[in-house]
């Protein structure tokens, strides 16, 4: 039986996608940027792309410059915005961002910009008073994560950006987890950048998207031809963008539906596990993406034994034919902690011991009973003497 419950790493390319993908490899597969008509064949679908993840977030298609995936969005949002400037500024950005937010803003911050690091609490939500108190008159730029891809914790981001407004300063949020499982409107949100994701939402793998609000100056990353209206120099990848288009599209028109069998589908595996005293729920349990559970093992250490850490049950997990993943990472042998669960201030230990299983389209309740079942017996083993329920 495989089991595949690690949906908010990637999801699997939806059949819509790949057939619009072989459309465009097959018969529109010209340069978009030439003007004979097999050009115009590939520009064409680009457009048709844009309408269609534009619909996703209510944004003008004008609005969405297509590049690489996440991480190039959240890097174009960040260095595009302090490119503008000729000397250090102040930015601001939460403790539990992804690393394409936080590697770049650390390299900024090594060059004198002035970079504030909102706290979190223990379910991993930022207090919108803290981003009131921390804006300073040179303060240029605000980045939050829209949602939390460890533990699940959706931030208050309609608090935050209007705080952003009344104080005119630039936001942005990486949106990467949440686009297609929760309801986007970027314009009645207020916001100013949003980064997307194709393969997140069943979508190909080397496309994404960086919403920027009409009239928002942006300097662009890439130098060269212009394209994406000069905000992406470099030709288009167009099978991508095309499968990308019909994957929002898509996952638009499911997206109310799908919602609520995803967050039933959820709230019953935490029932079914929550009577494991080793498993400890972590993130906000109410302000939570629908497809997301996570956890902390609670596990005391015997001498004579090896850590349980998150790293041990995805292996024995996966060796069971399910696949789930751990925030901590693991370099040269030396497993270091999740920095977002220690940003959400638990231990050490603990921040090696946290697991993520993100449910999807093929998830079913069968799946679900079956994972539990198993997580269980594989605690039991690992821990006699700790026996769950």
């Amino acid at each position: 039986m495989q089991i595949y419950l690690d949906h908010s790493a990637t999801t699997p390319t939806r059949t819509e996608a790949i057939a619009a993908m072989h459309r465009v490899i097959t018969s529109e597969w010209g340069n978009p940027s030439s003007i004979h008509q097999w050009g115009e064949r590939a520009s064409t679908a680009i457009e048709q792309a844009r309408f269609q993840v534009a619909a996703l977030i209510n944004a003008n298609p004008d609005a969405i410059a297509f590049g690489s995936g996440g991480t190039e969005a959240n890097n174009q949002a960040i260095m595009g915005v302090a490119n503008r400037y000729d000397t250090p500024q102040h930015l601001i950005i939460s403790s539990v961002e992804h690393s394409s937010i936080s590697a770049p803003v650390q390299w900024l911050e090594s060059r004198g910009w002035q970079v504030t690091r909102l706290p979190v609490d223990r379910a991993g939500r930022i207090d919108p008073h803290d981003l009131a108190t921390a804006i300073r008159p040179n303060t240029v730029l605000v980045s939050i994560i829209y949602a939390q891809s460890e533990v699940g914790t959706i931030q208050p981001i309609a608090e935050l950006a209007a705080i952003c407004r009344q104080h005119q300063v630039c936001f942005h949020t990486d949106a990467v987890q949440a686009a297609g499982k929760i309801a986007i409107d970027v314009q009645k949100l207020g916001i100013d950048l949003l980064s997307l994701s194709s393969h997140k939402l069943y979508g190909p793998q080397g496309a994404g998207a960086l919403y920027i609000r009409p009239g928002l100056e942006l300097v662009p990353l890439l130098a060269g031809g212009g394209q994406e209206m000069g905000w992406r120099s470099g030709t288009q990848a167009v099978p991508q963008i095309a499968g990308f288009g019909v994957a929002a599209e898509l996952a638009s028109e499911e997206l109310a539906l799908e919602h609520y069998r995803l967050m039933g589908l959820r709230d019953r595996l935490f029932e079914l596990l929550s009577d494991c005293p080793l498993l400890v729920p972590t993130g906000d349990l109410q302000h939570r993406l629908p497809h997301h559970l996570s956890f902390c093992l609670q596990i005391p250490r015997c001498h004579s034994q090896e850590p349980v850490t998150g790293k041990t049950i995805v292996r024995q997990l996966n060796l069971a034919g399910i696949g789930i993943s751990s925030g901590a990472a693991c370099a040269s042998g030396k497993l270091t902690p999740s920095p977002i669960l220690l940003a959400m201030r638990y231990s050490q230990t603990e921040s090696v011991g946290g697991i993520r299983l993100t449910l999807g389209r093929s998830t079913t309740l069968a799946d679900i009973e079956w994972t539990a079942l198993v997580l269980k017996q594989i605690l039991d083993r690992l821990t006699p003497k700790l026996v769950c329920v």
